[in-house]
């Protein structure tokens, strides 16, 4: 089931055992008897593991960016930066610890009472293939500061970097029971989630797993936190520079080969600047070359399977028979790999699957509008509600539009992104709960009230 296949030529690198049933229960019960230990571990300690966790992943940068790269596709320079944000988060945390877990004092009547910041217990990560070390630093790293053990379940695509990341987590000075890397299968996780001693189950990954994983949870009355797809919009209200504009939609779109929740999946663009934006967009599209993701000369990576890449180019044919007009792109970009060539629909209507569905990889579809109202009814008309982006030469405008927007996130004059301090999260299809920042710790937190 775990596996390293190289998505630039389809060759299987290396495999590994999937755990027993034996393996899991006892992983259960070691990161259930660390938690005793690692919960009172003063918190200033607990921040200076973290500290020395943000300093490896700089030292070993070159050797986790390689195993990514060969992993799952990602061009390298990308993957470097995939590992400086860890080492952001990691550090933020680090910095911040002391004081997001301060007691906060509350003002009642008759009485003095404060809110006590507790961990509560075992939690189980289910992470995704398409940012392998970075889902998985968002996740641990505010619970490992607040005092949570964690086991971690990996996608199967992503055996190599989750053994360096947890290899990583121990040496920064994280018990090894603590924090237990496990190559589970589905049966195995929703044994886990079962578990009485594990009291909470945080899931990046699509819609279809997160149904499943919140139904398991719900079964058992325990806390989730889910972080599924999207479709954001793009908002082009105006422009002073078109061209730089193109330049960050189509960087957005296309970075990690589109695999990214919080890409610009539609962008909806005003009449005036539409045509010229459809032109030059393309234009940079097809500018994008094929090659080894290891080269730092290439520019097009492939998706992270095969069977990935066949899924977008079916949702691409299937859009453009039902009437979609395919612009640029759309086909297989080399014989061997799971290369596409980056794609650009338009005249995408309702009625068409593609409208409200997500496409994991370099596609972009582009609309026109003619006014804001029209604007804003596309953007928030889809099932999902990560992120945002809205651009105009007049901030005031762009955050009055983003101001309407159905989503968790919204960037103005940006595209979205992901920062150690800014939570990180989406309402509707998109998920529940937030990440990073100083929400990303309360997430599984025992906030006891002490009345005194």
């Amino acid at each position: 089931m775990y596996s390293v296949t190289n998505p630039a030529t389809g060759e299987v690198v290396e495999r590994f055992e999937t755990a027993t049933d034996l393996q899991i229960r006892a992983a259960v019960g070691q990161a259930h008897d660390a938690f005793a230990i690692w919960r009172v571990t003063p918190v200033a300690e607990r921040a200076k593991v973290l500290a020395v966790a943000a300093g490896l992943v700089v030292e070993r940068i070159d050797e986790l960016a390689e195993i990514i790269t060969l992993e799952m596709g990602k061009l390298l320079p990308e993957s470097k930066g995939e590992l400086h944000l860890v080492a952001d988060i990691f550090r933020y945390y680090a910095e911040h610890g002391l004081a997001l877990l301060e007691d906060e004092q509350l003002t009642i009547r008759g009485a003095q009472a404060r809110i006590q910041k507790d961990p509560v217990g075992v939690l189980l990560g289910i992470m995704p293939w398409n940012y392998p070390y970075y889902q998985v630093a968002r996740f641990a790293a505010p619970n490992l500061l607040l005092g949570n053990t964690i086991m971690l379940k990996h996608a199967p695509a992503c055996p190599r970097s989750s053994a360096a990341i947890a290899r990583l987590i121990h040496d920064a000075g994280v018990p090894a029971a603590a924090y237990v890397n496990i190559y589970a299968s589905n049966d195995q996780v929703a044994d886990i989630i079962a578990d009485p001693r594990v009291q909470g189950v945080s899931l990046t990954g699509s819609e279809r797993a997160g149904r499943v994983v919140a139904a398991q949870a719900g079964r058992h009355l325990k806390k989730v936190v889910l972080e599924l797809g999207g479709s954001d919009p793009m908002i082009i209200l105006d422009s002073d520079d078109l061209d730089a504009t193109v330049e960050l939609a189509a960087a957005s779109r296309l970075e990690n080969t589109g695999q990214a929740c919080n890409a610009p999946k539609r962008m909806i663009v005003m009449a005036d600047l539409y045509d010229e934006f459809v032109e030059k967009l393309g234009l940079r599209f097809a500018s994008y070359t094929v090659g080894d993701p290891q080269d730092p000369a290439t520019t097009l990576a492939p998706l992270s399977s095969m069977s990935a890449a066949e899924r977008v180019l079916s949702q691409v044919s299937r859009a453009v028979s039902q009437g979609a007009t395919l612009r640029v792109g759309g086909y297989r970009a080399a014989e061997q790999g799971a290369y596409i060539q980056p794609t650009v629909l338009t005249d995408v209507t309702p009625e068409m699957d593609i409208y409200r569905e997500e496409v994991f990889g370099p596609v972009a579809m582009v609309f026109r509008v003619d006014n804001e109202e029209q604007a804003v009814a596309l953007a928030n008309d889809t099932p999902f509600g990560l992120g945002a982006s809205v651009f105009s030469s007049d901030v005031e405008r762009a955050c009055r539009i983003g101001s309407q927007i159905e989503a968790g996130m919204v960037y103005v004059n940006a595209p979205a992104g992901s920062q150690a301090d800014l939570p990180f999260g989406g309402i509707k299809r998109s998920g529940v709960g937030r990440e990073l920042g100083s929400l990303g710790i309360e997430e599984f937190m025992n906030k006891k009230i002490v009345r005194y």
